[in-house]
């Protein structure tokens, strides 16, 4: 992939050290070995930013770090992702935990709420955050630790939006429904948190694409709605687009909506068209999901992944 020249900044308030067991079978109030423990770096916005260096996009990642786990996060982001600013907090980092059931395939996740940040490094933070984005690309994704308000990134938004550039968000809940009020470049809800943020059941994707299209018209600029192993679909003013997921072995879902985030972003800054964003967040969604742990995909995968992809045009 040629490398980006655009100018993307991305916000990781609550990073993790991830942690995955793969046990043969989970036993109630018994001990479960694992023999193929990893661990990771974690957080949607760490993830997101592992996978634009991937791609050879030119990225800054801001991560708060706290206590002798934010250290350890610390020498292994050193090794995977070359532009951090890193912002030490007094607590402690949190440790996130996935662990897969072989016998049955099933995932179960446990994560932590995370240290909280003082509000006036905060402040600064995010300042320097929207001040460096200028006219990019400014990535807001996950949630973040309680005491920081719902509104968080509602106001980025709106900064970032009022200086010309393009926010990007990745959230659920209040923080996605306030954020949509601020009227962003791009949200990217699953499914899910779709339905949840809708209170509507949605069960066909003509369903989906009309919903996301009220989005758009409310004033986001894009819609991507990710859609699991049924693969996504994008509401832009242009059109809808609709692309099925690919075809590969599934390790793990972990880190895949991030990657799809990246992906999107990444075919964005390279010729502001919609079907080519759809094309690269599929893609960096099916090298993702077929990675133990919280790997991502290798960028050597990407160029057959995005040739495989077929986008339907939608007309909705």
């Amino acid at each position: 992939m040629t490398p980006s020249s655009g100018n993307i900044h991305v916000l990781c308030l609550n990073p993790a050290l991830d942690v995955t067991y793969h046990v043969k079978k989970l036993i109630p109030d018994q001990k479960s070995r694992s023999d193929a423990a990893r661990h990771d770096p974690g957080g949607n916005g760490i993830n997101i930013g592992r996978a634009l260096f991937r791609m050879q996009v030119d990225a800054t990642t801001y991560c708060v770090i706290a206590g002798s786990v934010g250290e350890i996060l610390r020498d292994m982001l050193v090794e995977q992702l070359p532009n951090v600013m890193f912002h030490p907090v007094s607590g402690q980092t949190r440790i996130n935990s996935t662990i897969i059931e072989l016998d049955t395939q099933s995932q179960f996740q446990i994560t932590d709420a995370g240290t909280p940040v003082p509000a006036a490094q905060l402040t600064e933070l995010v300042e320097n955050f929207a001040n460096a984005v200028g006219n990019g690309y400014g990535i807001l994704s996950g949630s973040f630790q309680p005491n920081i308000p719902a509104t968080l990134y509602a106001d980025l938004i709106n900064k970032i939006r009022q200086q010309g550039g393009r926010a990007v968000v990745d959230s659920h809940g209040e923080i996605l429904r306030l954020a949509i009020e601020a009227k962003p470049f791009l949200i990217k809800p699953n499914l899910y948190e779709l339905e949840t943020l809708l209170q509507i059941k949605l069960d066909t994707i003509e369903a989906i694409a009309e919903c996301a299209r009220q989005l758009q018209l409310s004033g986001v600029n894009h819609v991507c709605v990710s859609l699991g192993d049924q693969g996504a679909l994008l509401v832009s003013p242009k059109n809808s687009f609709y692309a099925k997921a690919l075809a590969v072995p599934v390790n793990t879902t972990v880190g895949a909506g991030d990657s799809m985030v990246a992906g999107l972003v990444a075919g964005f800054s390279l010729d502001d068209q919609p079907e080519t964003a759809l094309r690269y967040g599929i893609a960096c969604g099916a090298g993702t999901v077929m990675h133990a742990g919280t790997e991502l995909f290798q960028g050597h995968e990407l160029a057959d992944f995005r040739q495989q992809v077929t986008i339907q045009t939608l007309d909705i």
